[in-house]
């Protein structure tokens, strides 16, 4: 079975979809859908009616689009890629959180970072005998696209539109995954800025999940260097991902000849590249939704409800 696919968008996130389209056997890329645009391609349309003729559907289009798409969509019987956020309001994710049953099993809304090595970190060492009952985690991941020359005059900089771009595109990422491994926090703050002055969106974030015992404090940035940092604290050890490299050390008891504690030793050290990380948690994710279609099953309604609950909180933190 060959999969026939039609995809929503063309540029930036999108042509990452597309090469991980043709770059499968299992998969033929049949439409490139843009409303106007004309592309030397011969894939390309601007007939929405030619994407229904396909098997399944990506939407890898601008964030504000993705719930008019999917409603566009309500009655088309193939599988739903769509990228984050599923909407930009919370009359649009009530709308979808009454879209029927059989619908939401199409839909896979597409939260890749469950499918990244980083989640089988956290997974493995969270509350684990090395690393103790959980004290406080850290993650820092930025760069410095804010200060790129197209950045000013893309649909990310436009603060009338999407002024939480930051908050929408890469924040939802780690709220999602630390929900997905640790279960929701009870409270969440976010303070936004825009640093760099290009354009009229935040370009940088802090967001604080509060849980009842510890802490965890998200940064991300469009207005910095890269950065790709995390700090997993426990009452036993500690996990530090840094420059590519994933330490963890323990146990907390460790002393020096005058008993004074000192750093623990080293129990694992590894190579950790963060952005490998990444790409290949976007491939995993589409190859999951690509087997789930070849064996002709359907996606468990917890994810579908799960992506709406990160989705709606990422709303609630704007208004707050």
């Amino acid at each position: 079975m060959v999969i026939n696919i039609g995809i929503i968008g063309y540029r930036n996130h999108a042509q990452r979809l597309i090469r991980l389209i043709d770059g499968n056997s299992d998969c033929l890329l049949k439409q490139i859908y843009h409303p106007t645009k004309k592309l030397d391609d011969s894939r390309m349309t601007n007939d929405f009616s030619q994407l229904l003729k396909c098997d399944a559907i990506i939407i890898s289009s601008p964030n504000s689009t993705h719930f008019d798409y999917l409603k566009k969509l309500e009655s088309f019987n193939g599988y739903i890629l769509c990228e984050k956020p599923p909407a930009v309001n919370l009359a649009e994710v009530n709308k979808l959180e009454k879209f029927n049953e059989s619908k939401k099993r199409k839909i896979f809304f597409n939260f890749n970072l469950r499918f990244s090595r980083l989640c089988d970190v956290l997974s493995k060492y969270i509350n684990s005998e090395s690393l103790g009952d959980l004290v406080h985690i850290e993650i820092i991941s930025s760069q410095g696209l804010a200060f790129k020359k197209e950045y000013v005059n893309s649909w990310r900089a436009d603060g009338t539109k999407n002024k939480f771009n930051l908050l929408d595109t890469l924040s939802i990422h780690y709220l999602d995954l630390i929900h997905y491994v640790l279960g929701n926090s009870k409270n969440q703050i976010y303070f936004p800025n825009l640093i760099s002055n290009n354009g009229t969106s935040y370009d940088t974030g802090h967001l604080i999940l509060e849980y009842e015992k510890f802490n965890v404090s998200i940064i991300n940035s469009y207005a910095t260097p890269l950065i790709n940092q995390l700090s997993i604290i426990g009452t036993n050890g500690y996990i530090s991902i840094k420059n590519n490299h994933l330490e963890i050390f323990s146990p907390r008891d460790t002393f020096d000849e005058k008993s004074f504690f000192k750093t623990p030793p080293i129990l694992l050290s590894e190579n950790f590249n963060t952005q490998e990380d990444h790409n290949s948690s976007l491939k995993n994710s589409f190859n999951h939704f690509i087997s789930i279609i070849l064996e002709k099953k359907e996606f468990p309604i917890s994810l579908f409800d799960q992506s709406l609950k990160t989705n709606h909180q990422i709303i609630n933190l704007r208004n707050d």
